[in-house]
């Protein structure tokens, strides 16, 4: 029976691509660093677990031939692209729309309060919504597969692989964040100016989101 890991030398290969595509910032690092930055750690691990879990839904749907879909169907593609883009957007009018800090009293966060379940629900919204990742899924996995073993087994295992290393450098920036965010607090409005950074950073990715024609993973 054929082996659903690549050889050693190729399993390689496909960790160390991995790590390089995974740790180069995309729509879902930006997500968590501003969740991060806005609400602290909690939410910032929260919406990288919504983020994994949105990447390993467009790793499922590449392995059933949803890539496929797209790839052939620009309507789908482009429907798909259009919800994630506004869906971005109406995050950063969220923020924008943050109350003003009363005189004498702390800057709300740029989202309110934080709700893991809802950081969690939106992370999971920016990263499914995101078809560049399912076809990523069906052009870079491929190249590690075996012809005789199972193609649908394979693509899920080695997709998860790739969503557990993604997992892991978005963790790495979430504790990077945490760790700048009190610094960048404690400085002259601070809390006002990140409420406009955030909104600007999510409106901006989702009309590069709209605007771009190209196809990454994160």
């Amino acid at each position: 029976m054929p082996d659903l890991l690549p050889s050693l030398p190729l399993l390689i290969a496909f960790l160390f691509a991995s790590l390089a595509l995974a740790i180069t910032p995309g729509p879902a690092v930006i997500y968590v660093l501003t969740r991060t930055l806005a609400q602290g750690r909690r939410a910032g691990l929260a919406s990288v677990a919504g983020v994994a879990l949105g990447n390993l839904g467009n790793a499922l749907g590449a392995a059933v031939g949803l890539a496929a879909l797209f790839a052939i169907s620009s309507l789908a593609f482009s429907v798909v692209k259009y919800a994630g883009a506004a869906y971005l957007v109406y995050l950063g009018i969220k923020a924008l729309r943050a109350p003003e800090p009363q005189p004498g009293q702390a800057a709300e966060p740029a989202f309110g309060p934080a709700q893991a379940g809802r950081i969690f629900r939106d992370g999971f919204v920016v990263a499914l919504l995101n078809p560049k990742t399912a076809i990523f899924f069906a052009a870079f996995l491929p190249q590690f597969m075996d012809p005789a073993a199972s193609a649908m087994a394979q693509s899920l295992l080695l997709g998860a692989v790739f969503v557990a290393i993604a997992a892991i450098t978005d963790l790495m920036y979430v504790f990077a964040a945490s760790a700048l965010a009190p610094a960048l607090g404690r400085m002259k409005g601070a809390g006002a100016a990140g409420r406009y950074v955030t909104a600007s950073a999510f409106i901006g990715l989702g009309v590069l989101t709209a605007m771009s024609g190209g196809r990454g993973a994160k």
